[in-house]
Order: structure tokens, then C-alpha cells, then sequence
């Protein structure tokens, strides 16, 4: 065979290896992971903001991972959070007492924090709170009681 009988051959070759390249590169890298949903709101235990602390977002199938977001000031927002439905334990923090920042005798006085929720909302292997999280923005407020 001559070079430009082979020519049209070898550049079919190279087209057909190319689309082929291209349709594995997006089969595997489009892939952009699970779907995910926001999820803000507010949460109040016992009708009072919770100031400050966490709150979790756990997959009951346990096929993806587990996300958050802080609370602040009675507001929270989870990010990235694996649709579908899941444990939701939020932990909520608490001055229960004093103690000195370092082990001297004019060493100032600090805070120390406790749990302030039951474990019926804190614990991940005891709390009784789920969601279902959905594509895109949900809104989910949490007023906790005693």
C-alpha cells in the first residue's frame, strides 16, 4: 500500500480513538459525586436559640458521608449534604463552670462547656431527629424540646 492509501486509514483510526477517549474521559470524569442539598435554619431548645454549636447530617444508608454546619447564633447552614434522608443529631454548648487557664497562682479564670441538649438530639447512635434532604436548598427549622 501506498502512504495515501494508508493516509485515510490511519485517520479513521485516530478519530474513532479519539471519540473513544473522549466518551471514557466523560463517563468517568463527569461524574460529579453524589447529589448534594443545603440545608439552613434555625434551632431553639426549650424556646431559646442554641448560641452556639453543630449540627450533623448523617446518610441512613450509609452511602455517603456524613456533613455539617456550625450553629451560631440560633442559625445554621450544612453544605454539600447527601440527598436523601438522614440522622440529624445537633449539639448545642453551655458555660458549665469556671476554671483557671493555666497552673498559676494569678492565671485568670475561663469558661468551661458542657452539652446542653439531651442525648434524644446529640448523641448520633440515640438521637430520635431526621430530615429528608433534597437537591438544592432546603429549609429546616429545629425548635427542640426538654
Amino acid at each position: 500500500m501506498t502512504a495515501d492509501k494508508l493516509a485515510p486509514t490511519w485517520r479513521r483510526a485516530a478519530a474513532a480513538a479519539g471519540l473513544f477517549a473522549a466518551a471514557l474521559l466523560t463517563a468517568l470524569g463527569c461524574d460529579s459525586g453524589p447529589r448534594t442539598g443545603e440545608v439552613s435554619g434555625t434551632i431553639s431548645y426549650d424556646g431559646k436559640p442554641v448560641e452556639k454549636g453543630a449540627i450533623t447530617f448523617v446518610p441512613i444508608d450509609g452511602k455517603a458521608t456524613t456533613e455539617g454546619g456550625n450553629i451560631v447564633g440560633g442559625k445554621y447552614t450544612a453544605a454539600k449534604v447527601p440527598v436523601g434522608n438522614a440522622k440529624v443529631y445537633i449539639n448545642g454548648t453551655k458555660v458549665i463552670g469556671k476554671k483557671k487557664a493555666y497552673n498559676t497562682p494569678d492565671s485568670p479564670q475561663v469558661d468551661t462547656y458542657g452539652e446542653l441538649l439531651p442525648e434524644k438530639y446529640s448523641n448520633q447512635g440515640t438521637t430520635e431527629l431526621t430530615f429528608e434532604v433534597k437537591p438544592g436548598k432546603n429549609e429546616k427549622d429545629w425548635d427542640l424540646k426538654k
